[in-house]
């Protein structure tokens, strides 16, 4: 009996390889000339192959980049380097991007180095959740405390404040006054962080995240946005999100309120809101044992002066603020309700525009059923 032959497999050309990657990779000569870009490049820049490598890397990278350092010591060296959270500036996009950057030359023999880059926006986007959703924590610990050790005295304090109102003479009424409007102003603050210790199941139920946004909008507008320009981009076929319609609105009334009051010294002011559907997240997420997609993007936009960067690190960090009377727990807590439905807030700024993008889950596997009884019904 003979034995029958083994096919070996063709090889896969390393070009197909390449095309295959996510990530960006640029290949470019000893004189920086561009002679290759992936699929990813290509997306990444907005550019065609063609195009590109018509290109030099001087050309396409914003000058004084440190990339182009990078990719000199690595042809003087003939060694890898890799450069982290490196800000990638192009004539090619608007905005700076943060990337982690690998470069390594193709051979010893010729000059030619390959560039890879990891874009960080996701990434950092998960990390500062995670970061927000433990300050959320430390904050409902501190509300517990604050609720049981402060409030009662308080209360005895209040109440001696409006009987001294009442039997000191006229000139000493403003004094016991003013006890009185600060302990109401402390049992006020008070009363919002005891919100963070709240555990209780949150009540949920398939929502269009549209009829929510609509319903925001129309509050603004007769409220804290008067007199500043909506503009909307909707995702018609966006399918519901799992969750509490009240406290989404809170949520995105929040945002919509910083964003008015973010807009009062700026000319034409404008707010953006705007939804649209982007599948590939995938996170784990309390109290659900699958790995979750998070496809729902909800947009708020403003062309205010944008956050100031020593901010934006504790942007979601109990008690930071920029307002002057401001109390530093309303995004605090639009992060907890973010995370309390399994989703993702995130914010970039500069000068003239600032995004907080939202990413929640739909309604899917376990969360379909009462949205599919409700249908069937």
């Amino acid at each position: 009996m003979s034995a029958v032959p083994v096919t070996a497999p063709e090889p896969i050309p390393s070009t197909a390889v390449l095309q295959a990657l996510p990530q960006p990779i640029i290949v470019c000569a000893e004189d920086r000339q561009i002679v290759f870009v992936n699929y990813a490049a290509e997306a990444f820049f907005g550019a065609s192959l063609s195009m590109l490598t018509r290109q030099k890397l001087d050309d396409l990278i914003a000058f004084g980049s440190p990339i182009i350092s990078l990719v000199e010591t690595v042809a003087l060296r003939r060694a890898p380097m890799t450069e982290y959270r490196v800000r990638v500036g192009s004539s090619r996009f608007g905005d700076e991007r943060i990337a982690d950057v690998f470069a390594s030359p193709l051979s010893d023999s010729d000059g030619r180095i390959a560039l890879l880059m990891q874009e960080r926006t996701m990434a950092d986007k998960i990390d500062r959740q995670m970061v927000s959703r433990g300050a959320a924590r430390s904050v409902t610990g501190l509300a517990a405390m604050l609720a049981h050790e402060i409030k009662n005295p308080l209360s005895g304090i209040r109440g001696a404040a409006q009987l001294l109102e009442q039997t000191v003479d006229s000139d000493e009424i403003p004094l016991a006054r003013l006890i009185r409007e600060e302990t109401d102003r402390i049992v006020h603050l008070i009363d919002r962080v005891e919100v963070f210790g709240d555990e209780r199941p949150m009540e949920r139920e398939p929502i269009n995240i549209h009829v929510v946004l609509d319903r925001v909008k129309l509050l603004a507008r007769n409220g804290v946005a008067q007199g500043i320009a909506f503009s909307e981009e909707y995702d018609p076929s966006l399918p519901p999100v799992y969750g509490n319609r009240d406290q989404l609105i809170q949520v995105f009334l929040n945002l919509v309120k910083n964003a008015s009051e973010a807009l009062e010294r700026t000319q034409k002011p404008e707010i953006k809101i705007s939804t649209a559907f982007r599948p590939g997240i995938r996170i784990s997420v309390t109290g659900v044992s699958e790995r979750i997609s998070l496809p729902l993007e909800i947009v708020i936009e403003d062309n205010g002066p944008g956050v100031p960067p020593d901010i934006m690190p504790f942007l979601f960090d109990p008690f930071v603020t920029t307002k002057m009377h401001g109390s530093g727990l309303g995004l605090p807590l639009v992060a907890k309700i973010v995370g309390d439905h399994g989703g993702v807030i995130d914010c970039e700024s500069r000068s003239g525009r600032t995004k907080f993008r939202i990413l929640l889950p739909i309604a899917s596997g376990a969360f379909q059923m009462p949205f599919e009884e409700e249908v069937a019904k």
